[in-house]
């Protein structure tokens, strides 16, 4: 037994280190400008902060970790590519010839739909969730003063949030394609879909109502697309039907 799973793992950690290397490659060349991409990620904030507020850091270290935390996500996403493309080697082994022709397929569309993630992210449901929380705080008696260091770690989850959900399409036209998954798999799963969706909004967004809704709604409608998708590429056969 062990015999058989020990070749698993050392393909994994061939496949891990290939990916790790190319991050830290990555961060070091995102590194040398963490500050055009450290002021490109604030401007969704720097758009609705009020003028009399400003962003900060309080602490001596963290306007470097910051400097890091930009430099990690810029890299992941420069690497994307690669990530994507050692995740497919690794799975290739088990798949039919015909089916490891979709390698170049898969890590250009996964790479691109990430990205649509994020940029949906950016675009829209950035400065729609920080206009809502800081104007609801701000006022009178109360001025924003956000933190550099919990703002990126913020800005940094929410992509990420969005960039996974909207791989969605891309993993349910490979699992149909495999014979995994059908529509009606899928349709008989909505009702669990729909709570396990908000589920993982009320875990990635911040405590409030409208961040949670922008980004399950999304994801619904991906999931009703992907249903979509499974009938086209694995549509269900009833074996009654099929015997008749």
């Amino acid at each position: 037994m062990f015999e058989e799973i020990t070749p698993h793992i050392v393909e994994l950690r061939k496949r891990l280190v290939i990916s790790a290397l190319a991050l830290i490659v990555g961060f070091v060349i995102c590194f040398f400008f963490w500050e055009p991409l450290f002021d490109f990620l604030l401007k969704p904030l720097l758009k609705i902060l009020p003028q009399n507020s400003e962003v900060i850091f309080t602490h001596p270290a963290e306007a470097f970790f910051t400097a890091m935390k930009v430099s990690f996500f810029a890299g992941f996403l420069l690497t994307l590519p690669i990530i994507f493309w050692q995740f497919w080697l690794f799975v290739a082994p088990g798949l039919y010839d015909n089916e490891k022709k979709y390698v170049l397929p898969f890590v250009i569309s996964a790479t691109i739909m990430f990205i649509i993630g994020c940029a949906f992210c950016y675009i829209l449901v950035l400065p729609t969730a920080f206009n809502f929380l800081i104007n609801f705080g701000g006022g009178e008696n109360m001025v924003a003063m956000p933190r550099i260091g919990e703002y990126v770690g913020f800005f940094i989850k929410l992509m990420l949030a969005f960039g996974i959900s909207f791989e969605l399409p891309i993993v349910t036209f490979f699992l149909a394609l495999l014979g995994l998954i059908t529509d009606k798999s899928l349709k008989d799963f909505f009702r669990y879909a729909i709570v396990l969706i908000f589920v993982f909004a009320a875990v990635m967004t911040p405590p409030d109502i409208l961040s949670q809704f922008l980004l399950a709604v999304p994801l619904i409608v991906l999931y009703v697309g992907s249903i979509y998708i499974a009938k086209i590429i694995n549509p269900y056969k009833d074996i009654d039907d099929d015997e008749a």
